[in-house]
Formats: C-alpha cells, sequence, structure tokens
C-alpha cells in the first residue's frame, strides 16, 4: 500500500474557501468600473461613427433613374425590346443564350446551373408592366401582333435614331418606321417616372416580395447606373469590391477578392469571375488543410513569428 499522499486531496477537504488570503489586495468597485467603460466606449463609437460611418445615400430606383436620364431610360427600354441588353445575352441563369458563359477550361458551371431565373427581357421588362397599367397602351397588341423580324426591325431603326438625335433625345429624332416602339418606350418612361414600375417589377407576380433582380438587372443595363458607380468609385477596376460609396472604407476583407481582379491575366479576360471564385477556393481549401499538409504545416515552426507575438512567454523560459 503507497503511502504517497493524494494529490487531489486538496478536492475533499472543505477548508479551501476559508484560508485568509497571502496575496496582494486592492479595492476595485465593478459598478464604477462598468459604467467609466460604458461611457467611454459609447462617447468613442458615437465620435467615431459621426466622422466615419458610412454614408446613407438614396436609393437607386427606376423612377429616379427615368427622372435624372429619361433618354438613356428610353435607349435601355429599347435594347430589352430588341433582345440587344446584356441582360438579354447574360446566358445562364437568365437564359440560353449560346457562348456567353464563362468558362474555366473545358469546364462550364454557368451552363451546368441551367436557366433557374428565366428573363425575357422584352416582356418582363416592358410588355407585362405596360399590361399592368389600367389602361395599357394600344402599342402592346400591335407589339404582340408583330413578327420576331419586325421586332428586329423595329428596335434597330428606333435605336439607330436614338443615336443620332441630339442629346439622345427620343423627342428630337427624325421619322421612320419605328412600330409602336416610341409608343411603347413612351409609356414605359412615364410609368417610371410616376414610380409605378418599381413596384411592378419588384411585385413579380405576388402580393409581397423582396426580390429586386429584374429591376437591377435592368438598371445595369443603361448607361446612368454604372455611372453612378464609376463617380463613387465603386466598380471593379476601382476597387469597389471592398469600397463604400465615395471614399469611406468597406469591406476590407475583400481586398484579396479585389486585388485579382486588378492582375493580369485575370484582368482583361472574359472569364475573370470564376477565375477569382477558383483560385478563392482553392486558397481556402488550403488553408483549411494545413494542419495535413507535410512541410506546409511545419512553416509555422521554421518562420517562429510566434516567438515575436508570445515574446514575454519564451524570454521567462
Amino acid at each position: 500500500m503507497s503511502n504517497k499522499p493524494d494529490p487531489m486531496s486538496w478536492r475533499k477537504r472543505d477548508d479551501i474557501a476559508g484560508r485568509p488570503w497571502r496575496g496582494r489586495a486592492r479595492e476595485y468597485d465593478l459598478f464604477k468600473e462598468l459604467t467609466v467603460g460604458l461611457v467611454v466606449v459609447g462617447l468613442l463609437v458615437l465620435g467615431l461613427s459621426a466622422v466615419l460611418s458610412s454614408p446613407d445615400d438614396p436609393s437607386v430606383t427606376l423612377k429616379s433613374w427615368a427622372t435624372a436620364a429619361p433618354a438613356d431610360f428610353v435607349a435601355t427600354a429599347t435594347a430589352e425590346l430588341g433582345g440587344t441588353s446584356d441582360t438579354a445575352n447574360y446566358g445562364p441563369p437568365y437564359n440560353p443564350t449560346q457562348d456567353s458563359s464563362q468558362r474555366l477550361g473545358p469546364i462550364d458551371l454557368q451552363t451546368f446551373s441551367g436557366v433557374r431565373i428565366p428573363i425575357d427581357t422584352a416582356n418582363d421588362f416592358v410588355i407585362t408592366p405596360l399590361k399592368s397599367l389600367p389602361t395599357p397602351p394600344t402599342a402592346v397588341p400591335e407589339w404582340a401582333a408583330g413578327t420576331d423580324q419586325q421586332h428586329t426591325d423595329w428596335t434597330a431603326a428606333y435605336t439607330d435614331a436614338l443615336s443620332k438625335a441630339p442629346d439622345n433625345d427620343p423627342a428630337k429624332i427624325a421619322s421612320g418606321d419605328y412600330g409602336p416602339v416610341p409608343a411603347l418606350t413612351g409609356a414605359l418612361l412615364t410609368m417610371a417616372q410616376q414610380g409605378a414600375l418599381d413596384g411592378v417589377l419588384q411585385a413579380n407576380g405576388s402580393f409581397y416580395s423582396t426580390d429586386y433582380t429584374p429591376a437591377i438587372l435592368f438598371l445595369g443595363d443603361g448607361t446612368y447606373f454604372p455611372g453612378l458607380a464609376d463617380t463613387a468609385h465603386l466598380t471593379g477596376d476601382q476597387w469597389g469590391m471592398m469600397n463604400e460609396t465615395g471614399n469611406y472604407p468597406g469591406q476590407s476583407w475583400l481586398w484579396l477578392f479585389s486585388l485579382l481582379y486588378q492582375v493580369e491575366p485575370i484582368k482583361s479576360s472574359p472569364n475573370a469571375d470564376i477565375l477569382v471564385v477558383s483560385i478563392m477556393v482553392f486558397l481556402t481549401l488550403l488553408l483549411t488543410l494545413v494542419p495535413f499538409i507535410p512541410g506546409l504545416r511545419s512553416l509555422p515552426r521554421r518562420i517562429p513569428i510566434h516567438r515575436l507575438i508570445w515574446k514575454d512567454y519564451y524570454r521567462r523560459r
């Protein structure tokens, strides 16, 4: 039988809490510390938020677009009717446009996902909203009665006329065979300026909806919305992914995403998005698997940065 004292015997004794404290003692007012901490931190937060907070710019809507740049709105609506806008030729997940998707070598993930959010720009952005009016314009049935070739000819002729008109003003275009296009785009412009188009596109057939996809796509097809982004330094070639509006700092953790978009050959590649996503997935997997990769997992020991961080500990050792 061993005579060694049980190292855990202190747990079985009930006088531990009653032993007098032999160390240093000083007064400590918990409520005072809490009050001072809350006041100081609160004032610091309020002060910094007043100086460095994100700007509260008003939302860009179809109404504000149609009011500020009616010529651009009409030109974009014409492109939606003619199927020549960026959205109309985007490919999956909006439409089955051939050879429009980004690829990673032979891998075409965009097409693989399929058309999950089908969008017919002519019907979804122009015709269907106009049909929702109490009195739809007579140009709607005229458009529906036209053939695909007529639609193409009408919109192409009207687009050309708009580009030649002074300030691209629809009211100053030369006469020509534009079919119902001027009436359709004019009615849609009025609908947007009255604020009705925003609600119709957002509702998307349901009473309650928070799907802003159609409105954002329509906005993005014009030049007004991208122009605002460029002015606010929010485009990809301005590191916009990690910026707030203007010169305010935004999501700094997105610096690596933004950096990759500035580097050739990614910067000029038509497959930039899929390349950046693939690189980030690879780097994330590499970071996740660091403990299992021989050589890589030994780098922290070979590059002893931790000794600088914990220098007091290693000095005592």
